[in-house]
């Protein structure tokens, strides 16, 4: 009995040490900077960096209308967006990686629309060649309703009562 005592924690410790022990690769921490470093650029309306992070052929996939296609375009977006919340704060709650995809939970803050507006998203972005190729981003219906409504629209006002018909009838 002793000795399985022993063989069995020296078996999970090796096992784990030839799985590299469970820590990230070197591809995906270098992901996981790109990555970091997109994010930075465009809470600072850095977006001259931005070819050196998305390939030129990449695809948004969270585009409002569908998918936003090459750099260029991509970086149109970015900056109309930025210029919706200029004040735009994102910080990662937590990142996930592996050799293709960044997984990444954000929170953004910051000014739109004349209110403050914070809002939780999951992106995720695969990347090829050191370069993001596809980015998806989920986001909560509800959060993202309420940052698109004009500052002066009341959400209680919603859920006032339909006005009375005054049409008359003979």
């Amino acid at each position: 009995m002793k000795k399985f005592l022993f063989i069995l924690p020296a078996a999970v410790v090796f096992s784990l040490l030839s799985c590299g022990g469970g820590g990230m690769s070197a591809t995906a921490k270098k992901k996981k900077e790109v990555n970091a470093a997109i994010m930075k650029a465009y809470e600072a309306g850095e977006f001259s960096k931005m070819g050196d992070y998305i390939a030129k052929d990449a695809v948004d996939h969270g585009g409002e209308t569908g998918d936003v296609v090459g750099l260029d375009n991509i970086i149109s977006e970015m900056k109309r967006y930025r210029a919706m919340m200029p004040d735009m704060k994102a910080t990662a709650a937590h990142e996930m990686a592996d050799d293709d995809y960044v997984m990444t939970w954000a929170t953004m803050s910051g000014t739109m629309n004349g209110k403050p507006v914070t809002m939780t998203s999951v992106d995720l972005s695969r990347f090829k060649d050191g370069k993001a190729v596809e980015h998806w981003v989920f986001m909560d219906p509800k959060e993202l309703t309420q940052m698109m409504q004009p500052a002066s629209q009341n959400p209680a006002a919603d859920q006032t009562a339909p006005a009375a018909d005054t049409t008359k009838q003979p």
